[in-house]
């Protein structure tokens, strides 16, 4: 008998390529991940992995066997929901991943909800950005996140994850002063002058990079910064320019001007495939609907 546990590691090697990564994303020593990988290849009965000196690659039997793997979680995510009801109702943890701006904007009135229409559910939340949720899901350190793409950076498709548009919102040029240029003009006209980015490597600093690329020039960013609250009081100062979602510009200070670009962002929930399901999921996920400010899209 396949131990579920193992397949869950086939796959994330399958996912991520080295033993180390799989290792670090899940907790494990390397020695770990090898040792049970080994003992897979024993229950399976066929060599799952060939090894070229240092590095590990899967046999086209461990790769068939991860994606067998894949369906198979899936399916235990949907069995671990449809038993909720049997035991308990909605009741103990669901841990859930979220960024700055929707944790503000958001989050506050779907757990006020929560609260009090399912007292035994505990809703716990921790700031990730975006770039590591399709880890953490996967890995079960979150049973439910909130992601955010935009028109220059789309979500990549994340194996074992699914994923449900929540909200748009538009971005705008944040300038100390206001800008005569039409929308689709702003951008260019501010190639001259420093700008304000997020820290690089984070979809929101890739935006900025190519929306203005897209406008004709690469930004010379003065500062890297990814509170968008700090953003705004930088560009107050005058020391440059950001493009900043309209989440994060609810309350400028005085002094910043914004003008609407033809760029979104768009807000979506993720979840382990097959979780869509399960009760505690999709409570917390109609609550965050409804929890939407109105002046947003849905």
């Amino acid at each position: 008998m396949l131990d579920v546990r193992r397949l869950r590691l086939l796959r994330e090697l399958a996912l991520r390529g080295t033993i180390a990564a799989v290792a670090q994303a899940l907790s494990f020593s390397p020695s770990a991940v090898s040792q049970q990988l080994a003992v897979l290849e024993r229950e399976a009965g066929v060599p799952l992995l060939e090894r070229t000196g240092r590095r590990v690659c899967l046999t086209p039997a461990g790769r068939n066997l991860a994606r067998h793997a894949e369906v198979i979680l899936q399916h235990l995510e949907q069995a671990a929901g449809e038993l909720v009801d049997a035991r308990h109702g909605l009741a103990g943890p669901l841990r859930i991943g979220t960024f700055p701006t929707a944790a503000r904007a958001i989050l506050p009135s779907a757990l006020t909800v929560l609260a009090r229409e399912h007292p035994g559910l505990e809703p716990m939340v921790s700031e990730i950005d975006p770039a590591g949720v399709a880890d953490a899901l996967r890995a079960g350190d979150l049973d439910l996140a909130l992601i955010h793409d935009y028109d220059f950076v789309p979500q990549p498709v994340e194996p074992g994850l699914a994923t449900h548009p929540l909200c748009v919102e538009p971005v705008y040029l944040a300038s100390a002063s206001p800008t005569a240029a039409p929308d689709g003009r702003a951008i260019a006209d501010c190639a001259d002058l420093p700008w304000i980015a997020a820290i690089p490597g984070t979809a929101c600093h890739t935006m900025t990079v190519r929306a203005c690329q897209a406008a004709g020039f690469t930004p010379r960013v003065r500062h890297h910064v990814d509170e968008f609250a700090t953003v705004l009081a930088l560009v107050a100062a005058g020391q440059g320019v950001a493009l900043v979602p309209r989440l994060g510009a609810v309350d400028p200070p005085p002094g910043v001007a914004l003008t609407r670009l033809p760029i979104r962002r768009r807000t979506m929930t993720a979840h382990r495939a097959g979780a869509g399901a399960h009760p505690a999921v999709a409570t917390v996920t109609a609550a965050l609907r409804t929890a939407v400010p109105v002046w947003l899209e849905t």
